[in-house]
C-alpha cells in the first residue's frame, strides 16, 4: 500500500469514527511532551499525577501528529520497563465531547484553565450578547513564550531633551 493511502485510510479511521467507549484495559492519558522516536510521555487522571512514556504504533507515524495538551487513549503493554503503553486512539473534540455525555471522561480533566474562569466569570454587555467573537474560543499559543513590553520611562525622557536641544 503505498503511503499516501495509507495515510488517507488512517485519517478517514480517525474522523469517521464511531466515538466508541474506551475498553476496561484503555484510559485516557494527556500529553505532557515528546521524547522523540515516537514516544510520549503522558499523564493519567490519578491523584498521585503518575506519568509514564507511550509509544506511538506504525499506522499512526508520519500520518498523524500529537502536540503537548492532547488527550490520546492508551492501551497497557508489558514489554517494556519504560515504556508502559501504546497509543490506539487520538481524541478529537468530538470524542471528548461524547466522552463527556456518556461519563467516562475524568473528572481531572474536565477541569477549565483559568484564562476560560475569568472570562465566564466576566459579565457580558448587551452588544458582546449580540455578537460572539470567535476569537475567545482559540487557545493561546503554548509554543511561544508569553511577549513581554518593558517600558522604561528615562529613556525617553532623555530623548526628548536631546531632540529639543537639537531643533535650537
Amino acid at each position: 500500500m503505498s503511503r499516501v493511502t495509507r495515510q488517507k485510510h488512517v485519517l478517514k479511521e480517525m474522523m469517521e469514527d464511531d466515538y466508541e467507549l474506551p475498553k476496561d484495559n484503555q484510559q485516557i492519558v494527556r500529553v505532557v511532551c515528546s521524547r522523540g522516536n515516537n514516544l510520549h510521555e503522558v499523564e493519567t487522571a490519578n491523584v498521585d499525577d503518575e506519568r509514564f512514556l507511550v509509544t506511538m504504533p506504525n499506522k499512526f507515524r508520519k500520518n498523524v501528529w500529537v502536540k503537548r495538551g492532547d488527550f490520546i487513549l492508551v492501551e497497557p503493554i508489558e514489554e517494556g520497563d519504560k515504556v508502559k503503553g501504546e497509543i490506539c486512539k487520538i481524541l478529537t473534540p468530538e470524542h471528548i465531547k461524547e466522552y463527556k455525555k456518556a461519563g467516562v471522561w475524568p473528572d481531572r480533566f474536565a477541569m477549565k484553565s483559568n484564562k476560560d474562569n475569568y472570562q465566564t466569570n466576566l459579565p457580558k454587555s448587551s452588544s458582546e450578547d449580540e455578537e460572539e467573537d470567535d476569537d475567545d474560543d482559540l487557545e493561546p499559543n503554548m509554543n511561544r513564550p508569553a511577549a513581554r513590553i518593558i517600558e522604561d520611562s528615562d529613556d525617553s525622557d532623555t530623548d526628548d531633551e536631546e531632540d529639543s536641544s537639537e531643533e535650537e
